[in-house]
C-alpha cells in the first residue's frame, strides 16, 4: 500500500484536522516523505476534479468536499442531521451519555467497531462534544447541553439508572449480557 493511500485513509477517517506530527507518528515515516505524499494527494484531487480536496490550515490537514459541491453537500447533510438516528448511533450516544467523558479508544472497544463516522454524525447534530486531551493523546466525548435539555433533564446524571451504569464495568457487563440473552431467546424458537 502506498504512503499516499495510507494518508488518504487516515485523513478520511479522522474526525478533525490532523497535524503533520500525528501523521508521521501514525505512519512511522519521516515528515518530508509525508509532506511529499500530501502534495501528491492534493494534486491528484485537483487533476481529476475530485469531489474531495486536501485542506491545509495552521499546519493541520483534513479532507473536505470540493467547493463546487458545497450546495449539494449542505442539502444532503441537512437531511442527514435532521433524520432519525440509526441504531448504532443511538447505542453510541447512550454509551457516551452514561460513560462520558469517554475516550474514542474506549468507545471503539466497548462497541467493538471503529466509531469515527458515527461520532462525526453525532458531532454534526450537536448531540456530543469533543475535547482533545494532550496528555493522554486521545479525544474524549461527552453529551452536549442541548442533548440533555432535549431529554427534559437538567443534568446528565438524572438519566435512568445513571449511577449504576456510569460505573466503568457495569455497561460492559450489560452489553456482554445482551447477546447471551438473545442467544437464549433463539434457543426456544
Amino acid at each position: 500500500m502506498s504512503l499516499k493511500s495510507q494518508l488518504e485513509s487516515l485523513l478520511f477517517t479522522a474526525v478533525k484536522p490532523v497535524t503533520l506530527k500525528n501523521l508521521t507518528v501514525a505512519l512511522k515515516v519521516k515528515s518530508n516523505l509525508v509532506l511529499a505524499a500530501l502534495k501528491e494527494l492534493a494534486a491528484d484531487y485537483e487533476e481529476r476534479q475530485s469531489g474531495l480536496r486536501l485542506v491545509i490550515n495552521n499546519q493541520k490537514y483534513q479532507l473536505a468536499t470540493a467547493e463546487d459541491n458545497a450546495a449539494l453537500v449542505k442539502e444532503f447533510l441537512h437531511d442527514e442531521t435532521n433524520g432519525e438516528l440509526s441504531v448504532p448511533s443511538l447505542e453510541t450516544l447512550t454509551i457516551i451519555a452514561y460513560r462520558g467523558p469517554l475516550a474514542k479508544r474506549e468507545l471503539d472497544r466497548i462497541r467493538g467497531v471503529n466509531c469515527s463516522l458515527i461520532i462525526r454524525n453525532l458531532l454534526l447534530r450537536g448531540l456530543i462534544s469533543e475535547k482533545y486531551n494532550k496528555k493522554l493523546d486521545d479525544n474524549f466525548y461527552t453529551v452536549t447541553h442541548d442533548f440533555v435539555r432535549f431529554l427534559g433533564l437538567d443534568e446528565v446524571s438524572k438519566l435512568p439508572d445513571y449511577e449504576k451504569l456510569h460505573a466503568p464495568d457495569s455497561l460492559d457487563r450489560l452489553l456482554a449480557e445482551e447477546p447471551a440473552a438473545k442467544a437464549r431467546g433463539n434457543e426456544t424458537d
